[in-house]
């Protein structure tokens, strides 16, 4: 399984830079950030000088949108640092959550994610794309990779995601609806031909290394409380869509958000968020990983068993340099064994 950090860009950009040289160090593989230009610092600033002080570790936004920027200028940024740092880059996107409703707008259609998806694939693969009736491309670009990845959590969004998605992000790591979601990104895949097992699956949720007391499980929880209130943000869209009843989505998903009264976006992403108070420590409890590192391990050996090939946790909480060392130190050898020299 592989491993991937996401931090936000806060300033100073430097700690953020300093982070994922950390998370490099430890044998992460990837270093995600938020994309809202608004509420954080511009992350493709940030990636080049990730990329420049570190040796291997991908770099890519969980999540971006369709919406605040034009698609050309998407992939212009992804194949620009693909050809200053040798293809290092990745492409998670989405509807568009505070990025958008931060100045009054609206997540994007499926279609034009979709669309969107289409046209940033090709150009940041130094191909030829169809866009506003123009064939376009970069004449400076060759040679560049840049794997899409899609973040969902409602049926449509899951069947585009197997239809068009190189892999797929669930950001929270409760077992059951990973495994109602997996299934219905593969029943997609298969659908449209493609072959189910070949898409990534990425489990992205807060992670916090407790030392086993029940003062420490209850300050871990308050330090990711934030995560349900995000997380209820894009479940809101899905009720408001196809209602709280039928088998639309799980009722492990949807049930939690009834106490749910607004949303600060000031606060997105922050420990302390009052606006949180809603989401109870059963819902924290499945959708995060916290506890001491055995039940990190026994979480993870979990969704990698439905077929997780990577864990992003995120980094939003007072812990996280302590973090990051519990799991390049106690955690991921356990779920990653080196071989033996001699057998």
């Amino acid at each position: 399984m592989d491993f991937g950090v996401v931090l936000q860009n806060d300033p100073p950009a430097w700690r953020v830079v300093e982070l994922a040289k950390q998370a490099e160090n430890y044998g992460f593989t990837h270093a995600w950030t938020f994309d809202s230009h608004l509420l954080w610092q511009e992350p493709f600033v940030v990636y080049s000088q990730i990329l420049s002080n570190t040796h291997r570790i991908k770099v890519g936004p969980m999540v971006t949108n369709p919406a605040t920027r034009d698609w050309t200028v998407t992939a212009s940024l992804f194949a620009t640092l693909n050809d200053m740092f040798g293809n290092r880059t990745i492409c998670g996107i989405g509807r568009g959550d505070s990025a958008v409703r931060v100045i009054n707008g609206s997540p994007v259609t499926l279609a034009t994610l979709r669309e969107s998806i289409k046209v940033i694939r090709a150009l940041g693969n130094s191909q030829a794309a169809e866009y506003k009736g123009n064939t376009l491309r970069f004449p400076w670009s060759s040679g560049s990779e840049l794997p899409i990845w899609v973040a969902a959590y409602g049926p449509k969004a899951l069947a585009l995601t197997g239809e068009v998605a190189d892999g797929f992000i669930l950001q929270l790591a409760d077992p059951s609806i990973t495994e109602w979601s997996i299934a219905a990104v593969r029943a997609a895949a298969e659908a449209a031909g493609r072959d189910p097992e070949t898409s990534d699956i990425c489990v992205a949720a807060p992670a916090y290394v407790t030392d086993g007391t029940d003062a420490g499980l209850a300050h871990g929880r308050d330090q990711c409380r934030w995560f349900g209130g995000m997380v209820g943000n894009h479940v809101a869209d899905i009720v408001a869509r196809y209602g709280s009843e039928g088998a639309a989505v799980p009722a492990a998903l949807s049930e939690y958000i009834a106490g749910r009264q607004g949303y600060d976006y000031n606060s997105h992403g922050k420990a302390g968020n009052v606006h949180t108070d809603f989401v109870p420590d059963e819902v924290i409890d499945r959708f995060c990983l916290i506890g001491p590192v055995e039940a990190q391990v026994a979480r993870l050996e979990e969704l990698r068993a439905l077929g997780v090939t990577q864990f992003a946790l995120y980094l939003q909480h007072d812990a996280k340099d302590e973090t990051l060392r519990a799991y390049g130190e106690k955690v991921m050898p356990q779920i990653n064994t080196r071989a033996t020299a001699k057998e």
